[in-house]
C-alpha cells in the first residue's frame, strides 16, 4: 500500500501544471475605442425645375430694385431742383418787396413836402405811411419764405445756398407733343417696377408646380472604422445611391400654394395697368401744367409792362393834380404785385418742364449730361453674383 501511494505522487508530479496567466479583456476607452469618420454628398440632379425658376425669380427682383432705384434718383432729383427754383424765387420776391419799401419811403417824403406847400392834406400823408407799413410787413413775410426755403435746400442738398445761377428749362429732352409722351409711359421706371413684378410672379407660379413633380437625388457617402473588431484593425465602405420621390398627396398644400401664386400673379397684373394709368395721368397732368406755366409767363410778363406804364401815368398826372396820392400808391403796389407774380410764374415755368421731364421717365444725370459720378448698380450686382461663400459686402463692411 505504500509502495501505491508512493507511485501515485509520483504520476502527479510527472503531469503537466496549468500556467497561470492574467485574464485579458477589452475595453471601450483609451486606445483600444472603436472610432471612424465619413462624409455623406447630396446633389440633386432634378426638382421639377425649382431652382432655375427660383434664380430667375431672384434676378427678376434685382431688374425690379433697379427700375425702383430710378424713380427714386427721379424723386430725389426733383426735389432737389424744386428747392433749388425756391430759393431763386423767394430771395428775387424779397428783393423786390425791399425795392417797394424803399420807392414807398421816397413816396412819404414827397407826399410830406407836398403836404407842407398845401398841395396835398394829411391824409395824404396817412395813406402813404399805411402803405409803407404793409409793404414793411411784406418784408418780413418774404424774409421768412425765404429762410425757410433756405432750410429746404439745405436740408436736400446738403448745404447753404451760395451764388446760383438761373435756372433753365428742359424741354428739349422730351417729345414735343402730349401723345408722344403718353407713347413713352412704358419707359418710366414705376411701370418697368411693375412689369417686373409680373414676371416674379410668373416664376413663383412655377416654383409652387414644381413642388408637385418628382425630386431625384444622387447621394454617396464613405466612411472609414478604426478597430471595428478584433481581427479587422480598419473598415471601409462607399455607396453611391439615385432617390427618386414623387409626391402623391401632402394634404394639399402644394395644390393650395398654386392657387395662391395664380392669385398674385393676377393681382400684379392688375397693379401694372394701374401703374400704366398713373403714369399716363401723371404726365399729362405735368403737360398741362407746363402748358399752362407758358401762358401765364407771357400774361404776367404783359401786365407787369402795363402796370409800369401806368404808374409813371399816374405819378406824371398826380404833379398836375390830376391824380391823388392814393391813386400813386395803388399803382406802385399793382406793379410789385405783377413783378411778382413773373418771378413765380417763371419759376413755376422751369418746374414744370423739369417735372414733365420726370412724367416720361427722362430725368436722370445721364440724360441731362450732369458732370457728377453716377452710381452703377450693375457692378455691385456682378460682384456678389457667383459668391458662394463669404460675409463681406464689395465695400469691405
Amino acid at each position: 500500500a505504500t509502495g501505491g501511494e508512493q507511485s501515485l505522487s509520483t504520476t502527479q508530479q510527472l503531469l503537466p501544471q496549468p500556467a497561470r496567466t492574467p485574464a485579458t479583456y477589452f475595453t471601450n476607452s483609451g486606445y483600444n475605442a472603436t472610432y471612424s469618420g465619413g462624409f455623406t454628398i447630396v446633389q440633386n440632379l432634378y426638382n421639377g425645375f425649382q431652382t432655375g425658376n427660383r434664380t430667375r425669380a431672384a434676378e427678376v427682383q434685382v431688374f425690379s430694385a433697379r427700375a425702383a432705384l430710378r424713380n427714386t434718383e427721379q424723386t430725389v432729383l426733383l426735389t432737389a431742383l424744386t428747392a433749388y427754383m425756391n430759393v431763386l424765387r423767394d430771395y428775387a420776391v424779397l428783393e423786390l418787396q425791399k425795392r417797394n419799401v424803399q420807392v414807398l419811403q421816397e413816396e412819404l417824403r414827397q407826399t410830406r413836402d407836398r403836404f407842407k406847400v398845401g398841395d396835398v392834406t394829411a391824409t395824404d400823408i396817412s395813406q402813404a405811411e399805411q402803405r409803407l407799413a404793409g409793404a414793411q410787413t411784406q418784408v418780413y413775410a418774404a424774409q421768412a419764405s425765404y429762410e425757410t426755403s433756405v432750410a429746404v435746400y439745405r436740408q436736400v442738398i446738403g448745404q447753404v445756398p451760395g451764388r446760383l445761377s438761373p435756372g433753365t428749362p428742359v424741354d428739349r429732352f422730351f417729345p414735343k407733343t402730349l401723345n408722344e409722351a403718353l407713347a413713352l409711359v412704358d419707359q418710366h421706371p414705376n411701370v418697368i417696377t411693375a412689369m417686373y413684378n409680373v414676371d416674379y410672379a410668373k416664376y413663383q407660379v412655377k416654383v409652387a408646380e414644381g413642388a408637385l413633380l418628382p425630386i431625384v437625388n444622387l447621394q454617396g457617402s464613405a466612411q472609414k472604422a478604426f478597430e471595428p473588431a478584433l481581427n479587422f484593425p480598419q473598415s471601409y465602405s462607399v455607396s453611391a445611391v439615385a432617390q427618386l420621390t414623387v409626391p402623391i398627396y401632402q394634404g394639399g398644400a402644394e395644390y393650395a400654394a398654386v392657387r395662391q401664386a395664380k392669385e398674385t400673379l393676377g393681382q400684379q397684373r392688375v397693379s401694372l395697368d394701374l401703374a400704366r394709368t398713373q403714369v399716363r395721368e401723371g404726365i399729362a397732368q405735368a403737360w398741362s401744367q407746363l402748358e399752362a406755366s407758358k401762358s401765364e409767363i407771357k400774361s404776367t410778363l404783359i401786365q407787369a409792362a402795363a402796370a409800369e406804364k401806368a404808374l409813371d401815368g399816374v405819378r406824371e398826372e398826380a404833379r398836375v393834380g390830376q391824380r391823388t396820392t392814393l391813386d400813386v400808391l395803388n399803382a406802385e403796389q399793382e406793379l410789385v404785385t405783377a413783378r411778382v407774380a413773373v418771378v413765380t410764374a417763371q419759376r413755376d415755368r422751369i418746374v414744370a418742364s423739369y417735372t414733365v421731364l420726370a412724367a416720361v421717365g427722362r430725368f436722370s444725370p445721364q440724360v441731362l449730361g450732369l458732370r457728377v459720378e453716377t452710381y452703377d448698380p450693375a457692378v455691385h450686382y456682378y460682384q456678389v453674383r457667383d459668391n458662394w461663400v463669404g460675409l463681406r459686402t464689395p465695400d469691405g463692411k
